[in-house]
């Protein structure tokens, strides 16, 4: 006989640091909310570097193909899939938008989503919340918005559990203050850390060199402005007291002596006019030693890719190999398929579950997921030698050809032309021997595969070219 436990109830906490509504698990004041989201803005935004990178994990999640998968193969999870992927392309924006602004998480750290329903009552209804592709009455998705990371003006939580429940905003255009239940929205984060809402940014670690590269540029352009020869210095005659700060006019001509000595500059207006006795000279560094001040900007160009895994954007650029690129590569597509299995899983976690509850579909085993598929595709040759390994007769599957057919970038095969094409020659083979004449008599077809991709076994096992 099973005992109940006494107390349900969690004694100890996260030990997230916050105060109130305000949480303070950053070290540095500058990436505290909401201050942080000006930087991380400045950053995406700014650096070419930076957006380089944002705009390749946004192109390779672009291409992600999103499937929904029943819980089993009953009807009734068949057609609740069949539901639930009708909801993902009916709403007001497309699915792949939708996904592009959740992955404004990689920047922010987080992404706050409110869901907003619609009763689906045709596509001839006015109204957008009953305007829809299907008419049978049920409750689907209208659109899930991004509730702006800059607009957030505190979180709010539960004073018994210590979680979060609720977003609360203050955005444009009347900034008035809003609170959002989490319970209708979904929260995406890129890494969940003692239960914190804020998540952790992609450029977190990129923020040490994107600060001192952007310093080290300006000192550039400056050194470039003055021609890199020193910085002026006016020396005014001996007879003026420039210092004398009781004389209003000697404050007066040292304001002006200083606006001249800032204003030098090497353009089509360079050149200056001097009172007799006034000098001016450009004072130029004693040291012989020069600085390379191009090789460091492009050192901390070098650490900010590395720290988001993606310095594959700067091989040829005077880093990298190109014998590493694949490498590089797997490593890029791994922490991106990461974060869109992170999204999958909220999705399946909280708005799959929230929509069916709304929902009536008596006799299901389990709520359909939604599942991404993987963002690097294995090359033909790695699917050759898988297929010759394993002495699969892919005549006979039909998802194992839309698959192949995916990576080949052809059209997806119909139940109708599998049935009347395919599945009778996979029922014909079924009753042959796998075996070919030869002048010598008979070999296996495993061997005349082999000696076919004799050649790509050696292209994709060979390392010595490394």
């Amino acid at each position: 006989m099973s005992r109940t436990p006494k107390n349900m109830t969690p004694i100890g906490v996260s030990g997230l640091e916050r105060y109130g509504p305000y949480i303070y698990e950053e070290f540095l004041p500058e990436l505290r909310w909401p201050q942080a989201g000006k930087i991380y803005k400045e950053m995406a935004d700014n650096d070419p570097v930076i957006g380089a990178v944002l705009y390749l994990a946004e192109m390779l999640i672009r291409g992600t193909q999103w499937t929904v998968e029943a819980a089993s193969d009953a009807p009734e999870d068949e057609e609740a899939a069949k539901f639930l992927c009708e909801c993902m392309h009916d709403m007001e924006m497309s699915w792949d938008n939708t996904v592009c602004e959740i992955l404004s998480m990689l920047v922010y750290g987080f992404s706050f989503h409110e869901i907003v329903y619609k009763v689906r009552k045709g596509p001839n209804e006015h109204n957008p919340k009953y305007k829809s592709k299907y008419s049978d009455g049920r409750i689907g998705w209208r659109k899930i918005p991004i509730r702006s990371q800059s607009s957030l003006y505190q979180w709010e939580f539960d004073d018994e559990t210590n979680e979060v429940v609720a977003f609360v905003q203050q955005a444009a255009p009347d900034w008035k203050v809003r609170r959002i239940p989490l319970s209708k929205g979904a929260l995406f984060l890129t890494k969940s850390n003692r239960e914190n809402p804020e998540g952790r940014s992609l450029l977190r670690n990129a923020y040490r060199p994107w600060f001192f590269k952007k310093h080290f540029e300006e000192i550039e352009g400056i050194g470039i402005e003055r021609d890199l020869a020193g910085f002026p210095v006016l020396h005014a005659p001996e007879t003026l007291d420039l210092w004398n700060a009781e004389d209003p006019n000697m404050v007066q001509l040292r304001a002006q002596a200083e606006e001249i000595v800032a204003s030098v500059r090497r353009d089509s207006n360079e050149g200056i006019l001097l009172p007799y006795g006034w000098e001016l000279k450009l004072l130029s560094s004693p040291s012989s030693r020069s600085i390379d001040i191009s090789a460091t900007i492009d050192r901390y160009d070098n650490r900010i890719a590395i720290t988001m895994l993606s310095d594959i954007i700067l091989i040829g650029e005077k880093s990298g190999s190109f014998a590493l690129a694949d490498t590089k590569q797997s490593l890029l597509a791994g922490s991106l398929q990461a974060q869109v299995e992170n999204i999958a899983d909220e999705f399946n976690a909280h708005v799959v579950p929230a929509l069916f509850a709304v929902n009536s579909f008596p006799g299901i085993t389990e709520f359909p997921k939604i599942v991404p598929s993987q963002i690097q595709t294995p090359s033909l040759q790695e699917v050759s030698l898988v297929l010759r390994s394993m002495g699969l007769n892919i005549a006979g599957d039909q998802k194992l050809q839309n698959y192949l057919r995916h990576i080949l970038s052809m059209p997806k095969l119909d139940n109708e032309t599998f049935e009347k094409v395919y599945l009778p020659q996979a029922q014909e083979d079924s009753g042959k021997h796998d075996q070919v004449s030869t002048a010598d008599g008979t070999r296996d077809l495993a061997d005349a595969s082999e000696q076919m991709l004799q050649q790509p076994d050696m292209a994709y096992t060979g390392v010595g070219g490394v």
